[in-house]
């Protein structure tokens, strides 16, 4: 009945498109964790959508969307996101979205304490979008924050963001970014009537939805190595992004998850700081900058990139127990003669193979991969739809990380476009 669909890596694997293909063939589509940092694009038809917050099932008339209470919500960024889908000709939109009231507010005073903090860090920050997320979950766990329903139904809540601005001023010394609080509680009450018709509780909808049989397809948000637990610690996201994140962050039954889909690019990227044992610094990371046009849906930032790493890959797969995989962005790797993928991490200092994955950033920072050399194809791929009319190198690559990682390949994404996926 439900599907789940995460990132295998450090994000952007690229899991708009399949995220987009899955949702048109259920009845509704859920974003689970994350905020309006988590952004993907879907390429459709010659046209471009992007989407931060609001799920991808939009695109689908027939498909309900629900932002679920694991999401940390900004008000302003749903709006004019919903606008702008609109505006580029999606038809009945508001009808077909819903946003749980248990879901805490993302607001414009985090994301001022957020770039504030970055700035303290120094060279020891930690690279986030700057967009308050990690804020936002901070004062939900110290339960300070504000939810949709406080928004709705409480006209105390300005209060509760006072009391957070002080706060952060005493905790940071200083000016929040020119931060206006009550101009912020007044845009809040100017929304608030505009958010009541998208409100849903989300326990009794999801549940409803469960008992009906309706199939639903669950969007993960950012990746394995960004969770807060299973992640690359201190450099990592502010909530939990693994499967455990999404039976948190909506009341799916279990017993109902039919499926469980990784998403895994052919190479790796990471944007940000923190440990990147597979990174290139020279020409590779060049030309899969250029040709696989990575810089990032947020931030706009050139992403980091290298090698394809098995080993976090086959690490992702321990803590999310994949079914099936969709590769995507093979075609990117067209020109390269040799490919190159990580299949072990030496200790840096003893030379010795490591059993486990390193907990610890500080040694993940310095192992020293172990790579096997693969041939490359040096063909075009780009719109193949048939596993047998790829080139035999191609081929071979997809079975070697299927074999490595225990987990078959589903979806081959093979160019830019919705249509650009190769289905086994």
């Amino acid at each position: 009945m439900a599907t789940i669909v995460l990132g295998v890596q450090w994000g952007d694997e690229g899991k708009g498109k399949l995220c987009d293909i899955l949702s048109s063939e259920v009845q509704i589509c859920a974003r689970a964790t994350g905020g309006r940092n988590c952004g993907h694009t879907v390429v459709t038809a010659g046209k471009s959508y992007d989407f931060h917050m609001l799920p991808s099932g939009l695109l689908h008339p027939e498909t309900t969307n629900i932002i679920g209470p694991g999401v940390v919500l900004h008000v302003p960024t749903f709006f004019s996101e919903l606008a702008k889908i609109e505006a580029q000709g999606v038809a009945n939109c508001q009808p077909r979205l819903k946003v749980s009231t248990r879901c805490a507010l993302n607001l414009d005073l985090h994301a001022a304490a957020d770039r504030l903090h970055e700035k303290q860090l120094g060279k020891q920050n930690i690279g986030t979008t700057g967009k308050g997320i990690g804020p936002a979950y901070t004062s939900k766990a110290e339960r300070s924050t504000v939810l949709l329903a406080d928004l709705l139904d409480d006209d105390a809540f300005g209060d509760r963001i006072r009391s957070m601005e002080r706060d952060y001023k005493l905790r940071f010394g200083g000016d929040l970014d020119g931060y206006d609080v009550e101009a912020e509680i007044k845009e809040l009450e100017n929304f608030r009537e505009k958010l009541r018709p998208f409100s849903v509780d989300d326990v009794e909808y999801i549940e409803e939805a469960q008992q009906q049989g309706k199939k639903i397809m669950v969007e993960g948000a950012q990746s394995a190595l960004l969770d807060i637990t299973y992640g690359t610690w201190p450099f990592v996201t502010s909530t939990s992004t693994t499967f455990g994140g999404v039976m948190a962050g909506l009341n799916l039954d279990y017993r109902k998850v039919d499926s469980v889909v990784g998403v895994l690019k052919a190479y790796t990227t990471r944007v940000g700081s923190g440990p990147f044992p597979t990174e290139d610094f020279g020409e590779v990371c060049t030309k899969l900058q250029e040709i696989g046009h990575e810089f990032g849906v947020t931030t706009g930032r050139r992403r980091r990139c290298g090698w394809l790493d098995l080993v976090t890959v086959k690490y992702s797969n321990s803590v999310n127990h994949y079914d099936t995989l969709n590769l995507t962005k093979l075609d990117i790797l067209d020109s390269f003669p040799e490919i190159k993928v990580a299949v072990d991490f030496k200790h840096p200092d003893t030379g010795e193979i490591l059993k486990a994955y390193p907990a610890s950033a500080k040694l993940l920072s310095r192992v020293v991969p172990v790579y096997k050399t693969l041939k490359g194809w040096n063909s075009k791929t780009t719109g193949t739809k048939d596993f047998a009319k790829l080139p035999k190198e191609a081929q071979d690559y997809i079975t070697f990380i299927e074999d490595f990682v225990g987990v078959k390949i589903k979806w081959v994404g093979c160019g830019p476009n919705r249509e650009d996926i190769l289905v086994r």
